[in-house]
């Protein structure tokens, strides 16, 4: 199957697995918070991805490797597994919330959380178009280099940064405040992937070591 075939079929599957997730908790199509949401993350994936599929298909190819098994080392498989647990249960919170009126949030406030979710996967976006090498999985390529410009200096992790928008403004466009209960474990899960990550880089990297003394702070400026 071609770069094109895979990736509408993962779209279309990936999609399909998010309505799953939404619709049958909460036991009705009449729940516009998901309707908005499915449409925003669609957009706002799906046109990046076109972008990227003429422009560098290499990099969405590495984009479209991600998984436990996609990953090579030990601690990293446990925090994808365990990411795949704590985003699915944080859709099915969200529509249970909405079934059974757990939370009411204001309309204005599912809309700015769509608009994290357009602001966080269009930042991951931005980072695949600075840098092609940043996959999914966390590997170091034969020649791969090492990128210092862009949002690259401003953080060492600006990707991890969209995943964390990404992760806020879920639940809030789902309509949903008990769904925030799982942005503390996931922000906690990326951080430890992030250590763990660095700790590669640093190793197998070449210039990654300096950068880290140029760039000091790894996700939020001035913060951490």
């Amino acid at each position: 199957m071609n770069a094109v075939g895979k990736g509408l079929l993962s779209a279309s599957l990936g999609l399909l697995v998010f309505g799953l997730l939404l619709f049958v908790p909460a036991g009705t199509l009449h729940y516009w918070q998901a309707w908005v949401f499915l449409a925003v993350f669609a957009t706002a994936t799906w046109i990046p991805s076109l972008y990227l599929l003429r422009t560098n298909p290499a990099a969405l190819d590495r984009r479209m490797r991600f998984g436990p098994r996609a990953e090579t080392r030990p601690r990293q498989r446990l925090v994808i597994s365990a990411i795949f647990i704590c985003f699915p249960a944080l859709f099915v919170v969200s529509a249970l919330d909405h079934r059974l009126g757990w939370s009411t949030v204001p309309r204005a406030v599912c809309l700015l959380g769509d608009a994290l979710v357009a602001a966080g996967l269009g930042l991951a976006m931005v980072v695949i178009v600075q840098n092609g090498y940043a996959a999914a999985n966390v590997a170091v390529e034969a020649g791969q280099p090492l990128v210092s410009t862009g949002l690259y200096a401003v953080v060492r992790h600006p990707m991890y940064g969209g995943n964390v928008l990404l992760m806020a403004g879920t639940p809030l466009a789902l309509g949903s405040y008990w769904g925030l209960a799982f942005l503390l474990p996931g922000v906690a899960l990326l951080a430890v992937r992030l250590l763990d990550e660095e700790r590669m880089l640093t190793e197998q990297l070449p210039g990654y070591r300096e950068y880290t003394a140029r760039v000091r702070y790894r996700l939020v400026p001035y913060l951490w």
